[in-house]
C-alpha cells in the first residue's frame, strides 16, 4: 500500500480523487485538506462515501506541507493554478512525490505560462523536472518522475486523437481546428453567476475565445510531436450537462484523396496508425464501423472514445473524441499516472 494525500479535496476533482483512492487496492488515503471543511469527516462533506469505514474517520485538515509529507508518500494537488506550486515546492523538498492537477507545471516555458495565466510563474525552477502526465504518451517518463503535471481536460480530448497522426506524418501541423463542448463541472465547484443552473440550463454558449488557457499546453505538446511550431484554432463551449467533453477536430491530411481508391488507402493508414498507438491501451477506445463517440458511454469512466471520418468534399479528416472531464480529463488520469509511478497495474482502481 502507498500512503497518499489530497490537497484541495473538496472540489470536483478532489471529490473524484477521494472516490477513486478510497477504493484503490494499493492506496491508503491518509490525509485530505480543505480550509473550509477542516474538522469535518469525509463522510460529512461527501455523504455518498459514508459506507466506507475510512470516510467516517478521516477528517479534513488545513493544508500543511510538513504534516502532509510525513503522512503520505504521494500527494495529489487538486488546487487552482498559482496555488498548487506553493505546496509543490516544499513537498518536493521534503521528499514527497507530487501529482499536480493544476496548470502550474504543464508548460516548460515560464514566459508562456505568464502569457496565458497573466502572472509570473511561482516556481519556474521546477518546470524542467516536471513530466506531462499523459500516460499513453509519456509513460516511461512518468515512471521516473517526482513531479507529474496532469493534463487539462480539453488538452486530453485533443491530444490523444491528434498526436499519433502528427507523429506519423498523416496530418499537417497547420490549420488544425478544434471545437469542444464541456459539462458545467469543468468550471469547478464555485458560485459564479455564469454557472448557476438558471444561467446554464437550456443554454449552449462558447467561451474563452479566441485564446483559452489550455491552448498553451495543447500547442506545446503538438509542437513536440510535429517537430515544428503549431498554432491551432480552439473554441470551447459550455453545455447543460454535469460531466463530459465531446471534441471534434478538423484536420488536413498530408495525402491527397480525391478518388475512392485514394480515400481507401489513406483510411487504411489512419486505422493502422491508431491501432499501433492504442490497440493495447486500456483507456483508449477506437470505435469501428458507424459508431461515433458519445459522452453517455464514458461518463464515470477513465475511457476516452475516438472515431474518425474522411470527408472527400472538403478534403479534411474529422476526428471526434468523448471523455469524462473529471475522470479521464482530471482525477482518473492522475490516478493512472499514480499507478505507473508506483509500479501498480495501470488499471488498478480505475475499472
Amino acid at each position: 500500500m502507498t500512503k497518499v494525500a489530497i490537497v484541495g479535496a473538496s472540489g470536483y476533482s478532489g471529490e473524484e480523487l477521494v472516490r477513486l483512492l478510497l477504493s484503490h487496492p494499493h492506496a491508503e488515503l491518509t490525509a485530505v485538506t480543505s480550509r473550509q471543511q477542516a474538522g469535518q469527516t469525509v463522510a460529512q462533506v461527501f455523504p455518498k462515501f459514508a459506507s466506507h469505514p475510512r470516510a467516517r474517520t478521516l477528517r479534513f485538515v488545513d493544508p500543511n506541507a510538513e504534516l502532509l509529507a510525513r503522512a503520505a508518500e504521494v500527494v495529489f494537488l487538486a488546487l487552482p493554478h498559482g496555488v498548487a506550486a506553493e505546496f509543490a515546492v516544499p513537498l518536493l523538498k521534503l521528499g514527497s512525490r507530487v501529482i499536480d492537477l493544476s496548470a502550474d507545471f504543464r508548460l516548460k516555458s515560464a514566459a508562456i505560462y505568464k502569457e496565458f495565466y497573466a502572472h509570473d510563474h511561482p516556481a519556474p525552477d521546477l518546470l524542467a523536472q516536471s513530466v506531462y502526465g499523459l500516460p499513453e504518451v509519456h509513460r516511461a517518463a512518468i515512471r521516473r518522475a517526482s513531479l507529474i503535471a496532469s493534463p487539462g481536460c480539453y488538452p486530453t480530448s485533443i491530444l490523444l486523437p491528434t498526436l499519433p497522426l502528427l507523429r506519423a506524418g498523416l496530418i499537417k501541423p497547420q490549420g488544425i481546428i478544434a471545437d469542444s463542448l464541456s459539462g458545467v463541472s469543468g468550471a469547478g465547484r464555485k458560485a459564479e453567476l455564469d454557472y448557476l443552473f438558471v444561467e446554464c440550463n437550456e443554454s449552449v454558449r462558447p467561451y474563452g475565445v479566441p485564446k483559452h488557457r489550455h491552448l498553451s499546453e495543447i500547442e506545446e505538446q503538438l509542437a513536440l510531436a510535429a517537430g515544428t511550431e503549431v498554432t491551432i484554432q480552439f473554441t470551447p463551449h459550455l453545455i447543460p450537462v454535469n460531466r463530459g467533453i465531446l471534441t471534434t477536430l478538423y484536420l488536413a491530411p498530408t495525402q491527397h484523396f480525391s478518388t475512392a481508391e485514394e480515400a481507401t488507402a489513406l483510411g487504411a493508414r489512419i486505422s493502422a496508425c491508431y491501432q499501433a498507438a492504442y490497440a493495447n491501451e486500456p483507456f483508449v477506445r477506437v470505435l469501428e464501423g458507424k459508431a461515433l463517440p458519445d459522452t453517455k458511454n464514458v461518463v464515470g469512466t477513465n475511457v476516452i472514445e475516438l472515431a474518425w471520418r474522411l470527408d472527400p468534399r472538403t478534403g479534411r479528416l474529422l476526428v471526434m473524441s468523448a471523455q469524462d472531464n473529471i475522470v479521464k480529463g482530471a482525477s482518473g488520469q492522475a490516478v493512472q499516472s499514480f499507478n505507473i509511478l508506483c509500479g501498480y497495474p495501470e488499471t488498478a482502481g480505475l475499472l
